[in-house]
């Protein structure tokens, strides 16, 4: 199955700090990195990296060819990338010494996707085929009917949350992945909770305590491998990658969701986001070491 991604592609500017600044505090940092991020592109890599066929839809600065590179050298078709006459998106991400972070996000090209162009590279998918969009990006609402019209499934990472947009979204939603605070914020959009939406597979994360999974499959909880942390950046779309190629091969729910731990697991003890994702060899290596 393939599934098509309408995802944000940012650059990311990455500072390494001893704690997050107060405000009013100006504080040095230690280190500074620029790499590919967004939730779209590190969904999409991750995808490719756990073996699924996956086409990118999404937008960025025709002077920005390399990030477009880094995708497709992880095995992603970028023949949705659209040029815009925006910047590229960018997030600024400081990451303190325990491993956590903190993202400032501007939009840029990534709310300026040609949706006309965006729909149309969906005229080659089929029925089961799946599509993907988190809140990054303009054009969730058409992508989503488009996508409906041709059959196709519908995951969803509600992130960053925008109750307005996962209202309108919820009843179409197949695969509902969203960490803790957004499921929180989910409940009380709802007024009740999240698990109780009739969402037919939802996932909600919570860092090193795993994930809870309420849906067809059951409920039941999946832990976390025990690692320490480098950064945390990117986990949750490494988590939701791995689980999304997994359940587009039909592998049984509990089984997408212990590939999808423990290639989380890996990325964390590594610094940065796509690049930190690992491939399917490393990810089975480290589950068979582990179960």
């Amino acid at each position: 199955m393939t599934i098509f991604n309408l995802g944000s592609i940012n650059i990311d500017l990455i500072y390494r700090v001893s704690h997050f600044p107060a405000p009013g505090e100006t504080l040095t940092t230690r280190d500074h990195e620029r790499m590919l991020g967004g939730k779209g592109a590190n969904q999409s890599i991750a995808l490719a990296r756990a073996g699924g066929d996956v086409r990118h839809i999404g937008a960025t600065s025709a002077e920005d060819e390399w990030l477009r590179a880094e995708m497709r050298d992880a095995g992603v078709d970028i023949g949705g990338v659209q040029d815009s006459g925006l910047a590229t998106g960018h997030a600024v991400v400081s990451v303190s010494d325990d491993g956590e972070n903190q993202i400032l996000l501007y939009p840029g090209a990534n709310h300026d996707i040609d949706l006309q162009a965006a729909v149309a590279q969906l005229d080659t998918a089929g029925e089961g085929d799946w599509a993907l969009l988190q809140n990054e990006t303009n054009g969730a609402d058409e992508f989503v009917a488009a996508a409906r019209a041709r059959g196709m499934k519908l995951a969803y990472s509600a992130a960053p949350f925008d109750a307005a947009i996962t209202a309108r979204l919820l009843l179409e939603t197949d695969l509902l992945v969203v960490n803790e605070i957004e499921a929180a914020a989910l409940s009380d959009m709802l007024g009740a909770p999240a698990k109780d939406a009739g969402i037919p597979h939802l996932v909600v994360t919570r860092g090193g305590d795993g994930a809870d999974y309420d849906g067809i499959a059951g409920s039941f909880h999946v832990p976390a491998f025990s690692v320490t942390p480098v950064d945390t950046t990117g986990a949750g779309d490494c988590f939701f990658g791995y689980l999304l190629a997994a359940m587009a091969a039909d592998r049984p729910v509990q089984q997408a969701l212990a590939e999808a731990s423990a290639a989380a697991a890996i990325q964390v003890t590594r610094p940065g986001a796509s690049a930190a994702i690992p491939d399917r060899g490393e990810m089975n290596e480290y589950l068979s070491a582990n179960q």
